[in-house]
């Protein structure tokens, strides 16, 4: 098989054909497997051949030969498609190697990924051949083609164009436009954008809204404008409005928005009993909130709800493979599909005893039986390395005059708000819950500083490289430490540093373009609770510290942030303060 995008040679058709007509031996049979036939929708007994990576038959007879076949018994087992996640952003300091090694073992072996990160790191030839390679992984990598960047660049047609546009549709793995944070400029006469959207659909591939708070009359209207799908209804009837509308729906469980569970109970008084345009995603949750599971999470709470497990297990896998035209590949148990195969002990526990990818076992019995050859990956080969960081900051970078500055309203909506500390101090009070907040780019061209209140109240320096666009974040009430904690930023090429009185308290190094980790999930899971911990200590009080780093520069979000441009008025469309060139 080619192991990028599951077609196979014409000699590899031969071979499994050659199976069927009892000349050659398949690798592995599952023998008396009670499995979810979605076609039918019903629990089917089976026995299912497998040759390599794909699955070459199904049903009652076993093969004429069996020379070297592993031959598994699966009486009283389940056996449902791999799970699908139809919206991930594989690269909230997990990347997308550590995140399917970890989702594997819960059963999700496919994704529908941003690919936003790539085009800020490398060119998109690159970014065009990462895609494609990290599908060397037990995983399969699907990508999106991003129109805008959610935020105000200095030379956004670096990233955004015609060319880089079409050469990112053409490709075979990028199977949606979107998702369409800029929905509002597309609505009020953006023909640039609603160009792109045609280019997209002309491809055959879908478009994803982000469309939170959208009325049925614009609903209505980004369906006829092409939006296929949305994942942002908050509320049982925003779900029925979006049916109504025409649109696939995606239920969101996210480390910032876990609505699934009053989403399912709303859903239920609305009536709704038909679950065939309705999918469930974690929207790329950072890595603590993966603790108790992905996909299979998710699952577990449509169960308790109440669903019917066909419904659920269907949501998670054949739903959205026929959605996206994948349904000949993925989201069945039937010949010709890719051998992703969850192994369960009943029905009512979504959490695979064994895992099958690419016809090669993952867990067995509970235990992890991959091995690290299998997730190996050319990360220096691929371009991306420590953050080089080759400028050093300035007593001049420090000034942070201006009467506007940036409130936080939640972990990711902030406001405006009239400054009345004094700016020039070298520290602000302790009683204050003002902190200095700079945006500098990661090559040290330019800065942008404000005063951020809200996000902590005893935070004395921190630096990050972990950011909407890759450039650092530099925040406290100290410029000593917040110096302190850039130096060190500095020195690990890349990550999250906390620095308080002169000592570094609490960092997360990010040594894979200043955005990812290479430790496992596990293993970031508790660096990441350590540092939360630790800004929840000096008064950081919403839901995620994270994605309100991700989201400062977010101008898809109300109302005012920190861009490379200067400081943005969401609302008004325009700069309250230019970014100053260094």
């Amino acid at each position: 098989m080619n192991q990028h995008i599951a077609f196979w040679t014409k000699a590899q058709m031969r071979k499994q054909v050659a199976v069927i007509q009892g000349e050659l031996a398949p690798s592995l049979v599952l023998t008396n497997a009670t499995y979810l036939n979605t076609a039918l929708k019903k629990w089917v007994k089976a026995n299912i051949w497998i040759l390599e990576d794909r699955i070459v038959y199904v049903g009652e007879k076993m093969p004429d030969h069996r020379s070297g076949t592993e031959i598994t018994d699966l009486e009283g087992k389940f056996v449902v498609p791999g799970y699908i996640e139809p919206h991930c952003h594989p690269f909230q300091l997990y990347n997308p190697q550590s995140l399917s090694r970890y989702a594997l073992q819960r059963g999700t072996s496919v994704f529908l990924a941003d690919n936003f990160m790539l085009l800020f790191e490398m060119n998109i030839s690159k970014a065009l051949s990462f895609m494609e390679d990290v599908n060397d992984l037990p995983s399969n990598f699907f990508w999106w083609c991003r129109y805008d960047a959610q935020t105000e660049l200095l030379e956004e047609e670096n990233y955004f164009s015609e060319k880089s546009v079409r050469q990112l549709l053409e490709s075979p793995y990028v199977l949606q436009g979107g998702e369409l944070t800029s929905w509002p400029r597309v609505l009020h006469g953006d023909d640039t954008l609603l160009h792109w959207m045609l280019k997209t659909k002309k491809a055959g591939k879908k478009i994803e809204g982000h469309l939170p708070g959208a009325s049925e009359k614009t609903l209505t209207a980004m369906t006829l404008l092409g939006v296929d799908c949305d994942h942002e209804a908050m509320t049982g009837t925003e779900v029925m409005d979006r049916l109504n509308a025409g649109l696939q729906v995606s239920l969101r469980y996210s480390s910032i928005r876990p609505d699934l569970p009053k989403l399912l109970r709303q859903m239920k008084e609305e009536g709704i009993t038909n679950y065939e345009r309705i999918f469930m995603t974690t929207d790329g949750s950072t890595p603590a909130f993966y603790e108790e599971g992905v996909t299979d999470k998710m699952l577990q709470i449509a169960l308790e709800a109440g669903l019917d497990p066909v419904d659920a297990y269907m949501m998670v896998s054949y739903n959205v493979a026929r959605y996206y035209g994948l349904d000949h590949l993925f989201g069945m148990v039937a010949a010709g599909r890719v051998a992703h195969l969850n192994i369960l002990d009943d029905v009512t526990n979504p959490l695979p005893e064994s895992v099958l990818a690419k016809g090669k076992w993952m867990k067995r019995n509970g235990k992890d039986v991959s091995e690290d050859k299998d997730f190996d990956f050319d990360w220096e080969g691929h371009g991306i390395r420590k953050r080089e960081i080759t400028w050093d900051l300035q007593d001049e970078d420090f000034q942070f005059s201006g009467l506007v500055g940036i409130e936080m309203y939640n972990s990711v909506i902030t406001r405006p708000y009239n400054v009345s500390i004094n700016p020039f101090s070298e520290e602000i009070n302790e009683e204050s819950d003002e902190c200095f907040l700079m945006l500098i780019d990661k090559e040290g061209k330019w800065r942008t500083n404000t005063i951020v209140k809200g996000f902590a109240k005893n935070l004395y320096g921190f630096a990050s490289s972990y950011s909407n666009t890759g450039d650092l974040l530099i925040i406290g009430k100290n410029k000593k430490d917040m110096a302190l904690a850039f130096e060190r930023l500095k020195e690990v090429g890349g990550g999250i540093v906390l620095a308080e009185r002169g000592e570094i308290v609490a960092e997360i190094k990010l040594p894979l373009a200043g955005g990812m980790s290479n430790l496992s999930i596990e293993e970031l899971v508790v660096e990441e609770k350590r540092l939360t911990n630790a800004l929840r200590e000096r008064g950081y009080q919403y839901e995620d510290p994270i994605y309100s780093l991700l989201f400062f520069s977010s101008t898809h979000l109300p109302y005012i942030r920190i861009t490379q441009r200067g400081i943005y008025d969401v609302k008004k469309k325009g700069l309250l303060f230019p970014s100053i060139m260094r």
